[in-house]
């Protein structure tokens, strides 16, 4: 379910009320701590953040000319999703993140290749998303997207 939105704010304002204050505190989990010089826009219908264009003007290969994509975050039907791309192309990280998992919440993690899901707003570890948004960055995206996504 994708949420039609020209802004943030707009895809914020037309998330299910009982969900927009967890997922704003999520946002802001992220935004609040990713290293400089990531940008946050609305791209593939969710919040994102990506690498601009500017400092990476060969952009997304699946998506020419388009910003390089780092983490994005949605509210799907049943659940909010934060896809973290770094996670999926680094399995030090997702090492680090399954076992740190635990220590931050009761809940089993309930995850894909990039894509971790949160049923329950109250269940984000908003701590553990802080710490893993400081992990990775621009540059250090930018060498793990061309060594291995990038022929």
């Amino acid at each position: 379910m994708q949420i039609p939105a020209i802004s943030i704010d707009d895809y914020v304002s037309k998330i299910p009320e009982e969900r927009q204050e967890g997922f704003k505190k999520l946002f802001d989990a992220v935004n609040d701590n990713l290293p400089e010089g990531f940008s946050g826009n609305i791209s593939y219908g969710m919040i994102g953040w990506a690498v601009p264009l500017e400092t990476y003007p060969p952009g997304y290969h699946c998506t020419p000319n388009t910003p390089l994509p780092f983490i994005s975050l949605a509210s799907q039907k049943n659940f909010i999703a934060l896809y973290h791309m770094g996670i999926y192309s680094k399995p030090e990280l997702l090492n680090w993140f399954v076992e740190e998992f635990p220590k931050y919440s009761k809940r089993k993690l309930d995850m894909g290749k990039s894509c971790i899901r949160f049923k329950k707003v109250e269940d984000i570890p908003l701590e553990l998303i802080a710490e893993l948004s400081k992990k990775i960055t621009v540059d250090e995206w930018i060498e793990t997207y061309e060594k291995n996504y990038k022929k």
